[in-house]
């Protein structure tokens, strides 16, 4: 096989949406701290609305990308809470996304009553070698349409990981 054509893990992104500010959204904070070794980027309100009680520019939510051997290790965990099932409806063109209910349920994760519970929203980005010409500064371009990942290629991805799709 063509090493440009091999399909790589990019990004695992991990989203916390709290809703609310406060002591809640610091302990979502402290959550992601504890897991990852690593900080979370803040996600702030876009607009004020009166009915839920959020201000423009509150904190709402915790976002927090993982790359590497991390993203795959985690990514593995948090499949194996899902039971290695996904829906086809949540996959797209190089990309798939997933929810976990309780944090609680992944692997090596015990219950801390200081902490709660909380649930996350899982965004999984694939790549091919070759995509950084889209993303640099200098001589950018863009990715031919042939290199790009198709929702077929995605799917096979995911089912040499032993995940289930229906």
């Amino acid at each position: 096989m063509n090493k440009m054509r091999e399909i790589l893990l990019d990004k695992v992104v991990i989203n916390i949406g709290v809703g609310q500010s406060g002591e809640r959204h610091q302990k979502a904070v402290k959550l992601l701290e504890m897991l990852f070794d690593q900080k979370p980027a803040i996600t702030r309100a876009k607009k004020t609305i009166k009915n839920f009680g959020i201000r423009k520019k509150e904190p709402i939510g915790v976002k927090l990308t993982l790359r590497g051997e991390k993203a795959m290790n985690f990514l593995l965990d948090a499949l194996k809470t899902k039971e290695m099932k996904l829906s086809a409806k949540s996959i797209n063109a190089g990309n798939f996304s997933f929810g976990i209910l309780e944090h609680i349920d992944l692997p090596g994760v015990d219950y801390d009553p200081e902490i709660g519970i909380f649930g996350m929203d899982i965004c999984v980005t694939l790549k091919r070698r070759g995509y950084r010409v889209a993303e640099r500064r200098r001589c950018r371009s863009k990715v031919g349409s042939d290199h790009r990942i198709t929702k077929d290629e995605t799917i096979e991805w995911l089912k040499s990981l032993g995940v289930e799709v229906t």
